[in-house]
This record gives structure tokens, C-alpha cells and sequence, in this order.
């Protein structure tokens, strides 16, 4: 592929608000329209079923926001805008990708470990409530990311750690059968818009503080009007630092008219005055699209012909895929002959490996894997990766000999014993000798 392919999931799990569209689909749509880049948006309905069992809110939700991405520009004839679970061999992958995952590395991710901790402070069992979906959520993300071989995937900061286990999973699948994906990247999104709630507080439904992105003209009125501001009286100064009214303008407004707005808040406007520039300022840029909006919603049948036009360009390349993948571990005809290359990598024995990485604190490091997936150890940071690669040549040298020597560098993950990284670097140095 010359061009970069970015994919983005979208849970379908309630009513989009404004902070959603400012700080997601707005910056997402203007992307996709800029050249020299494949876009993949999907929506991640299988996803929604972790956490939500009711039916109605799955098949309202999905609605309701592939009808807001599309009022808000999203192109269907230029992008690959698709249903999750129209595309079947999509939990075909995640079973391939299960079965070349350690458990370990799953007992590390960052959500199950969250219901972990949150049934230890109950006092409940650390598995009280946690489901298998839940557990193998990672690979149901690496799963969705690798099967259109995704190179970059927008998310934030704390969304990295499901990049590095997708990558790791492509990695292992790679490793025993032969390059067939592609290492994704975590694009990092720095500059977020995040938006103020009507009390100030981050909007969020869990707050529910939120303001619905398409609410009616008078519903919208009534909820700007209800943001909660200070007792400065009209006629006194007003602070534009941490006023939720400020920000939300700022969030729509141009440079020009974000500029007047903090001029008017040093003159002392009122807030009843501020807050109709807010109303009318946002109803300007969202009354085209919440006129596309309703009539989406009016017509449904509008929505789902644009996401079958996407299911189809999907499908084009996931069936071929997952053929390929079907072949490579052995599930094909038996009236197929193997080829030599499948026989050699058929007898190829999966091997511990190293992997070197960089993470966002600019540092490099180093993780051992077992030949299941499991990590063995990881280093700490070194500031260049040339220290990591020589620190990784010592290990696969000496083998348990340079374990000492390094210890201070060195992470063990939990439950792994020296033995076992021991007998890891054996084997590696073994297999190198053969």
C-alpha cells in the first residue's frame, strides 16, 4: 500500500453530545478529506454488546450515530465507513489472533485490571462481574485493526497500551506463520477538544451534563441558558479562565470572534447576553447539518444503504484476507497441495523474542516474550535504542549470564521466575546454533 491507512472504531453506546463532535467527528471528518490517506471508520457494535445487553439502545445508538457522522460530512463514496458486524470475518480473526495470545498478557490490560481493582475495594471476588467479552476486549480491538492492516490508529494516551497489544498479537501470528501484517502505530491525538459540561465538569454522559449534538433549536436554547456561571453581576469584569461558557464558545467560534467574546467578558457582559451569542453561535454551524440529521433519522433506510456501500468496499478486501490467513494456518482443502514455503514455516518452532520499542516519554526499550506471548521481562528506559540493542545482544549471547549484569535495567513480569527467563534465552541460543 503507498498510502497511509488510519482506522477509528466508534462505540455505539448513546446519543452523540457536542464534546463528541468536537473533540472526534468534526476533526475526524476534516481528515478524511485531506489527500494521500485511506480512512476506515467504523462502528463498533460488537464492542457496544460488552457492556450494554440491551437490543433496543445497540440498534438506537448505531442509528443515531452513523447518522451523525454522515450529517456531519462524513463522504461514504470516499471513505470505508462500515457496521462491525458486517463484517463476519472480523471475529473469524479474533480467534485466529486468541489462540497466538498469552493469558498473561490479557491479565494485563488496563480495563480488566480497572474491574479488578474496583471489586478489590468492594470487597467483592476481582472477578465479580467481569465478563470473558471484557477480558478479550484487546483482541477484538487488534482483531479490527488488523484486518485491513491498519499503519495508524488514532487514540488517546491511554488507548496505547491496546496499540501494543495488537501489535504484539501481529507480531506472534507473524512469527509462526509468515509476514502477513502490518505493525500498527498509535497516531496520538495531543490536541483533543475536550468541553465543558453544563455544570463545568467534563461533558460526559456518566456526568450527565452532556448537551445532545442534534437537539432541537428550542431544546438547545433552553440547555446553553442553563449553564452554570458565576453571581458577577452585568457591568463587572468576568474571567475567561475556567468559564465553561468561554470555552464552549471558543470550541465554535472563529479566532476573530473568540477574541471579541474575551473582550466582551473584560467589559463585564451579562451572562444572559453571553450565553444567546453562545446559542447562536453554535446553531449557526449545527443547523445544516441538524436539518441532514432529522431526515436521516426520518429515513433510516438512507443510513443503512451508506454503511452496506461501506460493508461491501470492507468485505473487498476482508474476504481475500481472511482466505489468505484460513490457508496459512492450515485451514484449507485437503485436495491442496502445500507449497515448500508453507511446509518450512510449517515446521518452524515458535521462538522467545525480543521486542524494542519507543515509548512517549522518548525513551527506548525492551520487552522478552515467551514463545506463547507471555512477557518474561521488560527493561526500563534507555535514552538511546542503541543501548537497548546492545543490551539485547548481551542477553541473547550470554544468555542467563548477563541477567546479573543487567538486573538494574531489568522488569520481571509478575509470576515469572529466573528459571524461566533462563530457560527462555537457552532455547533462543540453541535454535541460533542449529
Amino acid at each position: 500500500m503507498s498510502t497511509t491507512r488510519f482506522l477509528t472504531g466508534i462505540t455505539p453506546s448513546g446519543t452523540p453530545h457536542l464534546g463528541n463532535y468536537a473533540g472526534a467527528i468534526r476533526p475526524a471528518v476534516t481528515a478524511s478529506r485531506q489527500p494521500g490517506a485511506d480512512n476506515f471508520y467504523f462502528l463498533a457494535d460488537y464492542h457496544a454488546l460488552i457492556k450494554c445487553q440491551d437490543p433496543a439502545r445497540i440498534h438506537r445508538s448505531t442509528l443515531e450515530i452513523a447518522a451523525s457522522w454522515l450529517a456531519c460530512g462524513l463522504n461514504p463514496e470516499h471513505v470505508v465507513f462500515y457496521r462491525q458486524s458486517d463484517v463476519p470475518e472480523i471475529p473469524e480473526l479474533n480467534w485466529f489472533l486468541t489462540c497466538v495470545t498469552g493469558k498473561g498478557v490479557l491479565n494485563r490490560a488496563h480495563a480488566y485490571k480497572a474491574s479488578q481493582d474496583k471489586n478489590a475495594e468492594a470487597g467483592r471476588d476481582l472477578d465479580d462481574g467481569v465478563t470473558a467479552g471484557l477480558f478479550m476486549y484487546p483482541v477484538l480491538m487488534a482483531a479490527d485493526i488488523l484486518m485491513f492492516n491498519a499503519h495508524k490508529v488514532p487514540v488517546g494516551r491511554d488507548q496505547i497500551q491496546h496499540i501494543e497489544m495488537a501489535r504484539d498479537m501481529a507480531s506472534s501470528f507473524n512469527h509462526l506463520y509468515g509476514e502477513h501484517f502490518v505493525l500498527p502505530e498509535a497516531a496520538i491525538e495531543e490536541s483533543v477538544a475536550t468541553l465543558p459540561g453544563l455544570d463545568g465538569r467534563k461533558m460526559s454522559k456518566s456526568y450527565d451534563n452532556t448537551i445532545p449534538l442534534f437537539a432541537p433549536r428550542n431544546e438547545l436554547k433552553k440547555l446553553i441558558s442553563s449553564i452554570v456561571t458565576d453571581s458577577r453581576a452585568p457591568g463587572e469584569p468576568k474571567e475567561t479562565e475556567g468559564s465553561a461558557l468561554f470555552q464552549l464558545y471558543q470550541a465554535f467560534a472563529t479566532p476573530e470572534e473568540t477574541e471579541t467574546m474575551r473582550q466582551a467578558f473584560a467589559n463585564g457582559i451579562a451572562w444572559g447576553e453571553a450565553k444567546t451569542m453562545l446559542f447562536e453561535r453554535i446553531d449557526a454551524e449545527l443547523s445544516p447539518m441538524r436539518e441532514r440529521y432529522e431526515d436521516l433519522m426520518a429515513h433510516p433506510e438512507k443510513v443503512e444503504a451508506a454503511l452496506q456501500i461501506g460493508a461491501e468496499r470492507a468485505r473487498a478486501l476482508s474476504r481475500p484476507f481472511i482466505a489468505k490467513l484460513r490457508a496459512a494456518v492450515g485451514l484449507r482443502s485437503l485436495a491442496s497441495q502445500d507449497s515448500g514455503s508453507h511446509k518450512a514455516k510449517a515446521a518452524k518452532v515458535a521462538l522467545p523474542s525480543f521486542k524494542q520499542y519507543r515509548e512517549s516519554d522518548g525513551k527506548f526499550y525492551f520487552k522478552f516474550m515467551a514463545a506463547d506471548g507471555q512477557l518474561l521481562l521488560q527493561s526500563t528506559g534507555f535514552e538511546q535504542p542503541k543501548q537497548a540493542g546492545q543490551s539485547i545482544a548481551q542477553l541473547q549471547q550470554q544468555g542467563a549470564d548477563a541477567l546479573t549484569a543487567l538486573a538494574p535495567m531489568l522488569q520481571w513480569a509478575d509470576g515469572v521466575t529466573h528459571s524461566d527467563v533462563a530457560q527462555a534465552l537457552h532455547t533462543l541460543q540453541e535454535a541460533a546454533k542449529a
